[in-house]
């Protein structure tokens, strides 16, 4: 395909400021005008892609320059956008911030240069009026390599106030590109993580993108966000899209006569959180992917070699995960068996023996209760055990982001020794199992699905 694919990047000065409002309704207003837009979302997040997700019908993706590094992000950006007429980045945080202590790494502003693209600010007006010319100028000028195309002003409160807004943005030679007046339409829920995902409020999620779709379209100039998008030329560095396999020309190592691995990938309410590319680089790796749903499935996939439970809100749904007393005894009973079982954060808790005082799938024997300690932050980790993902020694960056603890018994090794913020080891491995609180992205290392396929298939 193409490098030179029109794309935009959504940011702001802070959180909050309605970037995720913006963004999504931006992607479901240029997708109900015909045009295939390829949704994308700066860093570690799994819960606005599920929105962008409702807004386009694509994909999620995120680009990480921490979890898969700098050089990963346009070839992770060219593969999502493969085929489509358009791309929308929604940013992280404020445009400059990023991984603490690391200068630009992992911020909006330079993922937005790695991509060679335009950058919208939406800025949150609801107590300035003059001082919003103050605040665009200081964005625009502090580095001359993001190019600030536009401003979209949020939460204007009246006529008045949008006129006073404009005057004074004349003398910086930004343009208006929209202008979004106050409004509770457009809110979706929040709790101890963020947004509630759309996975859980599905029909209410439907309605929010919707509209999110009407407020971006009635207030905002999508011909000129469009020509704006279109001026972005070709991806600096001239890259080529990522792919799951070794090369392009690379096809799953199964058949009709020989097939591969079966690997059950949990989902649903419980289970949200997943990058696209694991999935990508399972079959790539010529496992045979299904889904399964923990609250509704009462029994593993027929002939499931594997299994792959991800991030999620399972303290919101433990009363009916732990109801499911089948599929917990079919997870433990494949985890007994020595089948590989890879676990992430929501996974790791769902594995313990409890959660919140009721019974879990007790594959390791931790107990596991919310609390009210925020645990938050990219992580340099290596891995201290061998282990269905990862031979010891192999090193991945990860991401935490939790508000639970697990209090471990025994009977497991540590999965990963992690750096920073103080040296500690963390997860288990037991078995064909490798469970941890550390989300991390496997485009950034594809052999750590090629050893778990691997491993399916043999065990």
């Amino acid at each position: 395909m193409t490098s030179s694919v029109p794309r935009l990047v959504i940011a702001a000065p802070a959180s909050g400021s309605g970037k995720t409002t913006v963004a999504t309704g931006l992607m479901a207003a240029l997708t109900g005008r015909g045009l295939a837009v390829s949704p994308h979302k700066v860093g570690p997040d799994y819960i606005d892609p599920g929105y962008h997700t409702l807004a386009t019908g694509r994909p999620g993706r995120n680009l990480d320059a921490y979890l898969c590094g700098p050089e990963l992000v346009a070839p992770l950006f060219l593969h999502g956008a493969a085929g489509c007429d358009l791309a929308v980045v929604e940013g992280v945080m404020g445009l400059y911030d990023g991984a603490a202590g690391e200068g630009e790494l992992a911020s909006t502003a330079q993922v937005a240069k790695l991509l060679g693209a335009p950058v919208v600010l939406v800025v949150d007006a609801a107590s300035q009026s003059r001082s919003v010319a103050a605040l665009v100028h200081g964005f625009v000028s502090w580095d001359p390599g993001v190019r600030i195309g536009g401003v979209i002003l949020n939460k204007v409160g009246s006529d008045r106030h949008e006129a006073l807004l404009r005057e004074a943005l004349d003398s910086v030679g930004v343009p208006v590109l929209g202008v979004l007046r106050r409004t509770a339409a457009v809110s979706v829920p929040s709790r101890h993580l963020g947004l509630v995902p759309a996975a859980e409020r599905r029909g209410d999620a439907v309605a929010a993108v919707a509209a999110m779709a009407g407020a971006v379209s009635e207030g905002c100039d999508l011909d000129a966000l469009v020509a704006l998008a279109r001026s972005a030329g070709a991806l600096p560095g001239g890259s080529a899209p990522w792919t799951p396999g070794p090369s392009p020309t690379h096809r799953p190592v199964r058949s009709a006569e020989q097939p591969g691995p079966r690997v059950a990938v949990a989902g649903g309410a419980a289970f949200s959180f997943s990058y696209a590319e694991h999935t990508e680089l399972l079959a790539a790796a010529g496992a045979e992917v299904v889904p399964f749903d923990p609250l509704r499935d009462e029994e593993l996939p027929e002939d499931t070699a594997g299994v792959v439970i991800g991030g999620g809100f399972p303290e919101v749904y433990a009363a009916e995960l732990s109801a499911n007393a089948t599929l917990r005894a079919s997870v433990a009973e494949l985890a007994a068996r020595g089948a590989p079982v890879a676990a992430e954060c929501a996974g790791l808790l769902y594995l313990c023996r409890e959660l919140d005082g009721m019974p879990m799938c007790g594959v390791l024997d931790a107990a596991a209760r919310m609390s009210e300690r925020l645990t938050l932050g990219y992580r340099d980790a290596v891995a201290v055990s061998d282990s269905a993902l990862a031979a010891a020694g192999t090193r991945l960056r990860g991401h935490e982001f939790h508000r639970t603890v697990v209090e471990p018994g025994a009977g497991a090794a540590p999965a990963w020794g992690v750096r920073a913020p103080q040296r500690r080891v963390e997860g288990f491995v037991q078995r064909g199992v490798h469970a941890s609180y550390l989300h991390t992205h496997w485009a950034a290392e594809p052999g750590v699905a090629r050893r778990f396929v691997e491993r399916c298939r043999t065990s």
